[in-house]
């Protein structure tokens, strides 16, 4: 999918979270960032790919 890429590292950049190193392929997309920025950087791809829909319906009382 176009455009995955770009989302996932203006995201990252958004939130002030540095990239050390990129690994790509035709399906995955890995990177390096500091242990600090895990749980920053997860909640923060979560909300812009749409992920964590579900986790807030569930806290919701909707799923």
């Amino acid at each position: 999918h176009p455009g995955v890429a770009a989302k996932m590292f203006e995201t990252l950049a958004e939130n002030g979270i540095n990239i050390e190193m990129i690994s790509t392929s035709s399906i995955k997309i890995s990177c390096v960032i500091r242990r600090d920025y895990i749980e920053k950087a997860a909640n923060a791809l979560h909300t812009a790919f749409g992920l964590d829909a579900d986790m807030v319906q569930r806290k919701e009382g909707l799923g």
